[in-house]
């Protein structure tokens, strides 16, 4: 098939007719299928139901250091949780604050911290007259949404192959003091499966801040989550901890990570690592908002997993249920759309998502032709500040949840809707 920007006005209308059959055949079967959110399977969350036997009423309820858990204490986590989700960020126990079950709500509460009391003795942002933060896009939808609710002006920064454009980055942080914060997924960037760069995370870890409250906000959420077994075919990023600290800025960054994607996605735990600086201060302000987390559930963890190297064989079982989902959606784009010349679309080698690109102006129509037709994905414009995609082409892919046969009929679905509104749109023109 030649590319559909080289067809004339006949043969479009002529593949406009053929298309639009296709998509009322795929509309007729009356098809219910999702592929909006990264949420583990059925089959991943199986993985994981060994786990609720490891601690039962006759089970010792004893930490390493003697702590009942079943009783108030240990504010930062139970010392070998605090072992194992440090081993997940390469950071000390010593910088790592165990939490609940979720990433989003410990950074919500920086965030919402910040505003409230300010940074280590800085002005609360909320008695500021302008706050802003950088937003690499496409990124995650709920990062943008805790900025947005709390008032704070977005500046969208796009992301590259190895990770932010950093001459944009610099530029913002080193000379507006307003900008208090960035946005950063390092590992299989949602949604576009970036890798930040050496390079990247160098420049990253040398800014100037021109606001001394200036953080990194270093969501780590992907960084076990590879679609391989091979270590070669792994990322690898560089030590953000370490290489704050080499550059002379210890406390800029916040670092991130969960199992929620790795055991029950509604009951894993989070954890975040910092300079002892920062863990200190947040230490200081949230002992009056808890007695202590759910030290039960890390227990849990700790004792089904043991250690890191419990975790990453445990992730190896994950590889092989969502390496194949990832294969057939890799698979049917390159396949039906490759030649075609109308949209791009990432290849990544770990976390949740696909990121496709459409022909500019297209997103929207096509993903209201998908849910026309039964298939939900999730809003065009969602991985940008305030759900406006300048472009209209960005879609996220995320191929975890459906079993294979529903993701097939998906993605069929969903290159014949690609098809369709692009060859409308170049009739239009």
């Amino acid at each position: 098939m030649k590319p559909y920007t080289e067809l004339t006005r006949k043969e479009l209308l002529d593949l406009q007719k053929e298309l639009q059959a296709e998509y009322q055949s795929e509309k007729d079967k009356g098809l219910k299928l999702d592929i909006s959110r990264g949420k583990p399977s059925k089959a991943q969350l199986d993985l994981s139901m060994p786990m609720l036997d490891v601690i039962n009423s006759s089970s010792d309820m004893t930490t390493e250091n003697g702590t009942d858990v079943r009783n108030y204490g240990l504010l930062d986590g139970i010392p070998e949780a605090k072992k194992l989700m440090g081993d997940m960020m390469d950071a000390d126990p010593s910088q790592v604050i165990v939490w609940g079950n979720s990433s989003l709500n410990i950074m919500y509460d920086c965030v919402a911290r910040s505003v409230l009391f300010g940074v280590m003795g800085s002005t609360p942002w909320s008695k500021l007259d302008k706050v802003k933060f950088l937003c690499p896009v496409p990124g995650y939808d709920r990062h943008f949404g805790v900025t947005e609710q709390f008032g704070i002006e977005m500046i969208n920064v796009p992301v590259l192959a190895d990770g932010p454009d950093m001459d944009m980055v610099e530029e913002y942080v080193n000379n507006d003091p307003a900008v208090k914060g960035i946005w950063c997924v390092p590992v299989y960037a949602n949604p576009t499966g970036s890798v930040y760069s050496e390079e990247t995370v160098k420049r990253m870890a040398a800014l100037k801040p021109a606001a001394k409250d200036f953080r990194i906000y270093w969501d780590n959420a992907y960084c076990v989550h590879h679609l391989f077994d091979e270590e070669e075919k792994q990322a690898k990023v560089l030590n953000i901890l370490e290489e704050c600290e080499r550059a002379g800025n210890p406390d800029m960054v916040y670092q991130f990570c969960s199992t929620s994607k790795v055991t029950f996605a509604g009951a894993g735990i989070a954890a975040m690592s910092s300079s002892p600086a920062n863990i200190a201060d947040i230490k200081s302000k949230i002992q009056w908002s808890t007695i202590g987390p759910d030290k039960i559930n890390q227990l849990r963890h700790v004792r089904f997993f043991k250690d890191a190297d419990g975790l990453r064989e445990h992730m190896k079982k994950h590889a092989a249920i969502v390496r194949p989902k990832f294969e057939e959606v890799l698979g049917t784009l390159d396949r039906e759309l490759s030649e075609l010349e109308i949209a791009q679309w990432s290849h990544p080698m770990g976390g949740y998502f696909v990121s496709f690109d459409a022909m500019e102006g297209c997103a929207k129509k096509i993903v209201e032709k998908c849910k026309e037709a039964g298939l939900v994905l999730t809003g065009a414009g969602a991985a940008f500040p305030y759900g406006k995609d300048p472009k209209d082409s960005n879609i996220r892919i995320a191929p975890t949840m459906p079993p294979m046969e529903e993701l097939k009929e998906a993605m069929k679905l969903f290159v014949t809707c690609v098809k369709l509104v692009t060859v409308e749109k170049l009739l239009e023109a």
